[in-house]
C-alpha cells in the first residue's frame, strides 16, 4: 500500500491537469538545458533553451503554456523540474530519460554576440511523442529547428503535428551543423508564422538588397501567413496580410548580454496572437521585453515583478 500512496499526489495532479479548461492555447516543443558561462574565472550555469525561455515568459504573462521536453535523470534535470514547478510551469510533459543526460550549452562571446557549443545526444534530442499528455491537442504549436537535429526527433515531432489541430509557429535557428535545408524547408512550409533573423534569411538564399523585397520573396515561396524578421539593434520587420510593419527598439543603456532576447520577443509575439492584440501593440511590447532581457545575465528573470511594466 505504501507504494500506491507514494504515487497518489502525482496521479491527482495528472487528473487535474487533464480536466483543466481549454484556456491553454500555446504548446511548446523542444529543448530545455543549461547555458554555461565563464564569469570571473568561475562557471555559471543559467537555465535556458529557446522553447523553455519562451515558456518561462508566457507563464509570467499568465498564459499557462504546455511545455514538451525531456531531461536526464540527473541533478541538472531535477533542478529544471524544481525551478519550472516553482515558477508555476506544468511539468507533466517534461519527460525523464535514464539513458541521456540533461542538455548543456557552453556560451562564449565574440564581441557582444553569443556563440554556442551545444552538447550532442542530450535528453531533449529524444522527446517521445508517445509519452506526451495533451488534453486538447490544438492551438499554437511552437518549435525551433535546433530540437529537430536528429532523425528521431524529426519523426517524433511530425507525429505530434499530425496528432492535433495545430497552427505552427516556427522559430528558425540555424546553428551549424545542426540543420539541413531540405528538412527546414518542409518545416517552413507547414508553419503559419515563421520567425528568423536577417542573417538566416540571407543564408536561406534571399539576398535581395531591399529587405522588404527579400521577405516578400520568402513569403511567395513558402506561403506563410506572417514572416517575422529580426534585425538586432535595427529592430524587426513583419509581413502580414495587411502589409509590412516595423519596430525599432530604444537605445539600450545597461547592456549585459543578448542571450534570450529573441526568445523574449517571440514569447510576447505569441502572447499578442492569443490576446488578439494589434500588430503594432505586439511589436512594441515584444521589443520592450527583449530590451529588458538584454539588461540581465541569461534569459530567464527570477522574479515575476520583472514583467510588471508589460502587464
Amino acid at each position: 500500500m505504501q507504494g500506491v500512496a507514494h504515487y497518489l499526489p502525482e496521479l491527482k495532479s495528472q487528473i487535474n491537469y487533464l480536466n483543466q479548461p481549454i484556456e491553454q492555447s500555446i504548446t511548446l516543443f523542444g529543448e530545455v538545458l543549461f547555458d554555461c558561462f565563464s564569469q570571473q574565472g568561475k562557471e555559471v550555469q543559467v537555465l535556458g533553451g529557446a522553447p523553455f525561455n519562451i515558456c518561462w515568459h508566457l507563464q509570467a504573462l499568465g498564459d499557462n503554456p504546455i511545455f514538451i521536453s525531456r531531461v536526464g535523470k540527473d541533478t541538472l534535470g531535477e533542478t529544471i523540474i524544481t525551478q519550472a514547478e516553482e515558477w508555476g510551469i506544468a511539468t507533466h510533459n517534461i519527460q525523464r530519460d535514464e539513458a541521456h543526460s540533461t542538455g548543456q550549452v557552453q556560451v562564449t562571446f565574440i564581441g557582444d554576440e553569443p556563440d554556442y557549443d551545444i552538447k550532442i545526444n542530450s535528453a531533449y534530442d529524444f522527446i517521445n511523442q508517445a509519452e506526451t499528455v495533451l488534453p486538447h491537442p490544438k492551438g499554437i504549436l511552437y518549435h525551433g529547428s535546433l530540437a529537430l537535429r536528429s532523425d528521431y526527433a524529426k519523426i517524433q515531432f511530425q507525429k505530434l503535428v499530425d496528432s492535433g489541430d495545430w497552427d505552427v509557429f516556427l522559430d528558425v535557428n540555424l546553428r551549424a551543423p545542426w540543420w539541413d535545408k531540405e528538412s527546414l524547408t518542409e518545416w517552413i512550409k507547414q508553419a503559419k508564422w515563421v520567425k528568423l533573423n536577417i542573417d538566416e534569411l540571407r543564408e536561406l538564399g534571399f539576398q535581395q538588397t531591399n529587405l522588404e523585397e527579400a521577405i516578400l520573396a520568402f513569403q511567395k515561396v513558402f506561403a506563410n501567413e506572417q514572416v517575422i524578421v529580426t534585425q538586432g539593434a535595427d529592430g524587426v520587420t513583419v509581413l502580414t496580410a495587411e502589409g509590412f510593419f516595423t519596430e525599432t527598439p530604444d537605445t539600450i543603456e545597461d547592456f549585459i548580454d543578448a542571450v534570450g532576447a529573441g526568445d523574449a520577443f517571440t514569447a510576447v509575439y505569441m502572447h499578442g496572437l492569443i490576446k488578439n492584440w494589434s500588430i503594432s501593440q505586439t511589436l512594441a511590447t515584444a521589443q520592450s521585453l527583449a530590451s529588458k532581457i538584454i539588461g540581465i545575465r541569461g534569459a530567464t528573470p527570477k522574479h515575476k515583478s520583472f514583467y510588471q511594466s508589460l502587464l
